[in-house]
């Protein structure tokens, strides 16, 4: 992003940030007017769970992405820190030190793991130790992919570009028309088969993993509006994937499905979210900017059950997990809502530092991060 379009971006910010649910715009303006949230009712715990172990790494200030391998899970701290766990007792296997803060993170293999920094490195490292490091020519919010022997990074200014996993080495890249505005969060970018698939402002984007050329495009919104605020339709990070079949959520603007084999549209519906999906393959789960939780028909974008006890809490992106949605608040509650109607299932306590991730399950185990670093497990009673 340009020094004046850092400039707009910072003067416009105002408008909306009591819209977004995670960081957005550089120059994040604190205390923004958001209704104050109703009193939750006493939880009644009808899914026995309890917390099994906590483990604690540096405060969380950036986009962070779980990532799962296996029975691990590995995490970031804002500073650079990057730690992996045994998601069963919570046991530290690795503890990396990147020597500066974080911007996006953690994706992984299950053997090289990588963060990109606040001045645009992109950092590999295995267990403890670093592998190399690469400069980018933009900032990135999302966490690197790492697959097949490379590390795919998307840019905030909508480039895409291939690492080779061994040195860092550039093998290709792809650069599209920069917008005046970009989210400060989270964006698409997974493997589907043998397609890399990323989200390039409001349409998935389907490449060749080894050459860089583009397979298909899939339109799932498209920007409207007057202004540069109106107009920001980019994915958001936190996709249900069932098969080759992708559902995605552009920012502000619409939810649809896509079916990555040919970049064919199967449907998209007009929806006012900021933060990602997740499904079983029947039932898409995801919560509006108000933080109402709903669903839809996977098949259809037909709409479904809608909560709204959980408006204005800042929800992050939901985790479908057995016969519940699981979603984290601002005030550090993980709520436990069923998948068939979206009633309260149960109420886990964390910290009061507010959720930093989408929550993950790793084996038997729920894992859940805070912003203030509080890393939680939680099984089955």
């Amino acid at each position: 992003m340009s020094h004046k379009q850092g400039i707009a971006g910072a003067r416009l910010l105002p408008l909306i940030a009591s819209l977004l649910i995670g960081a957005v715009l550089a120059g994040c303006a604190a205390g923004s007017s958001r209704p104050t949230p109703a009193e939750l009712p006493p939880n009644v715990a009808l899914v026995g769970v309890r917390q099994a172990w906590s483990a604690k790494m540096p405060a969380v200030g950036f986009p962070l992405q779980v990532s799962v391998q296996g029975g691990q899970i590995v995490a970031a701290g804002g500073d650079g820190t990057v730690l992996t766990l045994d998601a069963a007792s919570g046991r530290e296997v690795s503890r990396a030190a990147v020597g500066e803060p974080l911007a996006a993170g953690v994706g992984s293999d299950g053997r090289v793991s990588a963060v990109i920094t606040r001045t645009n490195q992109v950092v590999a490292l295995e267990g403890g130790r670093e592998l190399w490091r690469r400069k980018l020519n933009s900032q990135s919010f999302t966490a690197p992919l790492v697959a097949g022997g490379r590390v795919f990074v998307l840019g905030s200014d909508r480039s895409l570009t291939a690492l080779d996993g061994r040195n860092g080495a550039v093998i290709w890249n792809i650069t599209r028309p920069a917008e005046p505005l970009v989210l400060r969060q989270a964006g698409v970018l997974l493997a589907v088969g043998d397609t890399l698939v990323a989200g390039l402002a409001g349409r998935m984007v389907g490449v060749d993993p080894d050459t860089g050329v583009v397979r298909w495009e899939a339109p799932v919104a498209a920007a409207r509006g007057t202004n540069d605020v109106e107009r920001l339709v980019d994915l958001v990070s936190g996709v249900s994937r069932q098969g080759t079949e992708i559902c995605a959520r552009a920012f502000q603007t619409a939810v649809g499905c896509v079916d990555a084999a040919n970049g064919s549209v199967r449907w998209s519906k007009p929806a006012n979210g900021s933060t990602g999906l997740a499904g079983d393959g029947e039932v898409l789960f995801g919560s509006e900017a108000d933080g109402k939780v709903m669903s839809w028909r996977a098949a259809s974008g037909e709409r479904g059950w809608v909560n709204e006890a959980l408006q204005w809490r800042v929800l992050t992106a939901p985790l479908a997990l057995g016969r519940s949605v699981i979603v984290g608040d601002s005030t550090g509650l993980v709520h436990m809502l069923s998948r068939e109607n979206g009633s309260p299932l149960n109420r886990l306590t964390t910290d009061s530092s507010g959720v930093a991730a989408t929550p993950v399950a790793a084996g038997n185990t729920l894992v859940v991060v805070t912003r203030s670093g509080g890393v939680y497990g939680f099984v089955p009673d």
